[in-house]
């Protein structure tokens, strides 16, 4: 990947050059307004200021979301945050996801409906849901945000906010991932990189429920987890190459950078496919999201080794990049209320802690998902 940011970084200077801009059924009563913003029309939020290096990122106080006729006004009570909201401000995805600066950080939210647009017929005031808002220009890690209705789900009964907060963006990646894009099948074998992590976690739980045989690497001490999870076949990367080992796969998750996604080619079937969530990015990615023809270049190029090597297995590639979708969440919602699927979380932080948050997350040593508790 790193030759594909430095080529996205190459197109984001030159489009900036040219002027281009940065950018369960359960209910709960609305609760008594905690912003500790003087007025009441501001809110404090985790913000950053410039792509780069040095994005400042810090808290600053925010003019409270106006709401849509189709949006929710939602009182933040966890954010989940994933490893994207630290490559945001790099400026790595500048081309592709715009936010106008300052922008608020964080895709996932759980909280509680506090207002509602005039078009809005699912939800009302009280509501506790949860949603991620990635890719649609603004941030969770706040005490406010302003959800699309399409994109929430009432809050699992069974779940606190911290566990609801911390599965949006995963659960909703695996679901696209294996149920739309890979179809995969009761009896077929998927195998699933890094299954500690934040998207293993939870993609190994649904693989399973999806009826298919797990395979995936953790380190040592994270054996027992992931074994807790469902996988069936659990290579130590510390011990083993899972390319030396596994065979006979039929579907494999990119959910590593570096040379993981060029390995798995290795112990797939003929006719298997890999859908890769970290990239690199293809044209098929570049023109479903209309890019200019520079980017899809730009992405062509990218993408050019990965198919090649592929196509020579008789392998598929493609890249997927998560879309918020209420509907599928309420489905993921279901599965959480019936137990089949869990949240695993390794540290919940502060709301005044939510910088340490991403830098913890940055360290790629968590076990599950990391969450920012905002109001109590």
């Amino acid at each position: 990947m790193q030759t594909a940011h430095m080529a996205i970084r190459r197109q984001a200077r030159s489009c900036q050059r040219k002027g281009e801009g940065g950018r369960g059924s359960h209910r709960a009563r609305p609760r008594i307004q905690t912003t500790t913003a003087l007025d009441p029309n501001q809110m404090k939020a985790l913000t950053f200021k410039r792509y780069g290096k040095s994005p400042d990122i810090g808290f600053s106080e925010r003019a409270r979301p106006t709401l849509q006729p189709d949006e929710l006004l939602v009182e933040v009570h966890a954010a989940g945050v994933n490893p994207i909201d630290n490559m945001i401000p790099t400026g790595i995805f500048k081309p592709v996801v715009k936010f106008e600066l300052p922008a608020t950080l964080g895709s996932d939210v759980a909280g509680i409906v506090i207002d509602v647009g005039s078009r809005v017929t699912r939800f009302k005031r009280g509501d506790a849901i949860f949603a991620s808002v990635f890719d649609l220009g603004r941030g969770t890690i706040a005490e406010y945000v302003a959800v699309p209705e399409s994109a929430a789900a009432l809050k699992p009964a069974n779940l606190d906010f911290m566990q609801a907060a911390s599965l949006p963006m995963v659960a909703l990646t695996s679901w696209q991932a294996l149920k739309e894009r890979a179809d995969l099948q009761p009896g077929q074998k998927v195998f699933i990189p890094a299954g500690s992590g934040g998207i293993g976690t939870i993609a190994i739980q649904l693989a399973k429920h999806l009826g298919a045989t797990v395979g995936t690497t953790t380190s040592t001490g994270n054996v027992a987890l992931v074994n807790s999870l469902g996988a069936d076949e659990v290579v130590d990367y510390k011990q083993q190459d899972f390319e030396t080992v596994l065979r006979g796969y039929d579907i494999a998750l990119g959910t590593m950078r570096g040379d993981t996604i060029e390995k798995s080619l290795a112990i797939l079937k003929p006719g298997g496919r890999i859908v890769s969530l970290v990239g690199p990015l293809d044209a098929a990615f570049a023109r479903a999201r209309r890019l200019n023809v520079v980017l899809q270049f730009v992405f062509a190029m990218m993408s050019r080794k990965i198919i090649r090597l592929a196509n020579k297995h008789n392998v598929a590639y493609s890249f997927l990049f998560v879309r918020p979708n209420g509907t599928q969440l309420a489905k993921i919602g279901e599965l959480l209320e019936a137990e089949r699927l869990r949240p695993v979380i390794d540290k919940v932080f502060v709301f005044d802690q939510a910088k340490q948050a991403l830098e913890y997350l940055a360290q790629d040593r968590a076990k599950g998902k990391v969450v920012v508790k905002i109001n109590k």
